[in-house]
């Protein structure tokens, strides 16, 4: 193994244990034009396992958000759309605004998870050379239109303009990017391992760009969605042409919730 993907490894366990980790999220609530209160009665839109009844409001109108504490002056906060998003901290809380295609959400974080079950870690796959995949990287013309779901059912539009052809086993198969950025591009795919060893919706894997018309697929990078490690995350699921035929026995393995 590389130094390179030990330290790889060792950035995903730094952020899966950290008080930011998707560990800590402990809600998720969709917020509806006007006011949305934020407390610990049932009746808020934003529910608060401790604290006041009524912590504040939080007030979506005109494309903005308004947080307006109960003893506090009115502080617009920007969602993840475009960059972090402002952060709102009460005790060992804390909450943000996520933008999912125009539906905005609360993500609430228990600060102090780990206190109560810290993270032991993540299993591993023995590195595989033979999993450093060099693949074509061919246009798609005219590019692909695709809808594709989240885990919560509902639908994303996708446009693909190019895939990443590669032969296994006598096998020539592709995946199709989710992203294409300036330096990497994102997949998401399935395999004959899901369900069983590996995370059963799934999992990510991101790359470096081609380059001379070609994009190598380390799957020893293959790594978990953050669905995979809380019930509050909103992630993409593969779309069919990303179902390999076969099992890749490389990268992250499914992680187990401790009992």
């Amino acid at each position: 193994m590389s130094d390179d993907l030990k330290r790889w490894q060792s950035e995903r366990h730094a952020e899966l244990s950290s008080p930011d980790s998707w560990l800590g999220l402990v809600g998720l609530f969709w917020l509806q034009p006007g006011r949305n209160p934020v407390g610990r009665t049932a009746t808020a839109t934003v529910v608060l396992p401790h604290g006041p009844a009524l912590l504040g409001d939080l007030s979506w109108a005109d494309g903005r958000v308004v947080w307006q504490s109960a003893d506090g002056p009115e502080v617009a906060l920007a969602t993840d759309l475009h960059g972090a998003p402002t952060l709102v901290d009460f005790e060992n809380l804390s909450f943000f605004v996520v933008d999912r295609d125009g539906q905005l959400a609360v993500r609430l974080r228990d600060r102090n998870w780990a206190a109560k079950a810290p993270f032991a870690g993540l299993d591993y796959f023995p590195f595989d050379h033979r999993w450093q995949i060099v693949a074509a990287w061919q246009a798609i013309d005219p590019p692909l239109t695709m809808e594709v779901p989240n885990v919560s059912g509902e639908l994303k539009t996708v446009s693909v303009a190019h895939r990443a052809v590669f032969e296994l086993a006598g096998q020539q198969v592709s995946l199709l990017p989710m992203a294409v950025g300036d330096k990497e591009v994102f997949f998401v795919f399935r395999d004959r391992s899901s369900g069983r060893e590996t995370y059963g919706a799934g999992r990510f894997l991101k790359v470096p760009v081609a380059t001379s018309g070609q994009i190598t697929l380390d799957f020893n990078r293959a790594y978990n969605p953050p669905c995979a490690f809380t019930p509050f995350a909103t992630c993409p699921l593969p779309p069919p042409e990303n179902w390999l035929p076969f099992a890749v026995p490389a990268g992250e393995k499914k992680w187990l919730k401790p009992v």
